[in-house]
């Protein structure tokens, strides 16, 4: 965690974040999109840096720029906004996850959002573990597979853990 900074996704990281879903391995690439890909296309890698009214999108980089972890967020159907975290292999377990969903949930409840949801594929059971965690009394539904998850935001704790002086919330 330590040498990583988390910032909004731009649209000059096109070849970075292709990179970075190249080098996730055919498991995280499944627990992330259910699926593994073989080439980024560029749909989905304009999708992962589209920032608007409903979506949101930040990056975790290393002092090189390199993109070790991404977060995205949209204005959900079962919750106020719906979120999805990435996390390079070699990274993992480092607190980088965490970190990415509070600065996400920081941005979207300055937008208004009060709840949160997310689907799971039911074996990825450190995110399972990590939605215990930060949401203990989060609504879990178990769906072909899925689980689908909605919580609600405890934005005083979000504000509460922002210690840096600078801020999540601008570009």
């Amino acid at each position: 965690m330590q040498g990583t900074q988390i910032r909004p996704a731009r649209a000059g990281d096109e070849e970075r974040i292709r990179r970075f879903l190249a080098g996730l391995s055919l498991h995280t690439q499944t627990l992330r999109f259910f699926t593994g890909i073989s080439t980024p296309a560029p749909a989905l890698v304009r999708a992962l840096l589209t920032m608007d009214e409903r979506r949101d999108a930040l990056v975790a980089t290393l002092g090189d720029g390199e993109i070790v972890g991404h977060a995205m967020s949209f204005k959900g159907d079962c919750a106020d906004v719906e979120i999805a975290v990435v996390v390079a292999d070699r990274w993992q377990g480092q607190g980088i996850g965490p970190r990415l969903i509070d600065t996400l949930l920081l941005r979207a409840s300055v937008r208004g959002a009060r709840s949160v949801g997310m689907d799971v594929l039911g074996e990825n059971r450190r995110v399972l573990r990590l939605v215990r965690r930060l949401w203990p009394d989060a609504r879990m539904t178990v769906c072909s597979g899925t689980v689908e998850v909605t919580a609600m935001i405890d934005t005083a704790g979000l504000f509460a853990e922002q210690r840096s002086g600078g801020t999540p919330l601008t570009a």
